[in-house]
């Protein structure tokens, strides 16, 4: 059975993930919402995100999207593509492929989604590595909690879509 596909992302309010490198704001909350919904899930990276998540990888399965091979012990985590990865995953008996960046691995993954989880930060970064446009033909947003993190003074809202039924 194929596993469902699910984006997961902080966005800034003018649609970027990142300034040159990594997640520029650390929420605690959304730090701790991320590790609860894919706590021992399939997570699908690029290869600069895995590099960044490197000490995050507790009970996940990380799947690396790349063109190089990976260094042991991570040789066997290596994908060509997102439809590779959705069958890896599929092999192995995963019920979700959680995406989690960067960019252009979205992007890749975007037109497999059945879902999409935002959390969009109340902040604009003005430039950087954007996330993929939502279609909005093509998504129903259906669930949205805001929160505020007051060390860092940012509002946020994670915000749930699905894909639309044809």
């Amino acid at each position: 059975m194929k596993p469902r596909v699910i984006l997961i992302a902080a966005v800034s309010a003018d649609g970027f993930i990142s300034r040159e490198q990594g997640v520029p704001w650390d929420l605690t909350a959304d730090r701790a919402f991320f590790r609860r919904l894919t706590a021992g899930k399939c997570l699908l990276l690029g290869r600069r995100t895995f590099d960044e998540m490197l000490g995050w990888f507790r009970d996940h399965k990380p799947l690396v999207l790349t063109r190089r091979p990976l260094a042991a012990p991570w040789e066997d985590v290596a994908v060509a593509s997102a439809q590779a990865a959705v069958e890896r995953a599929a092999v192995v008996g995963e019920a979700e492929l959680w995406v989690c960046g960067g960019a252009s691995v979205y992007a890749a993954a975007l037109p497999l989604a059945s879902e999409v989880i935002l959390t969009r930060v109340a902040q604009d970064l003005g430039d950087g590595v954007a996330f993929p446009k939502l279609d909005e033909a093509d998504w129903d947003c259906v669930r949205v909690e805001a929160g505020c993190d007051e060390a860092q003074g940012l509002n946020w809202e994670w915000q749930w879509y699905e894909r639309c039924q044809a």
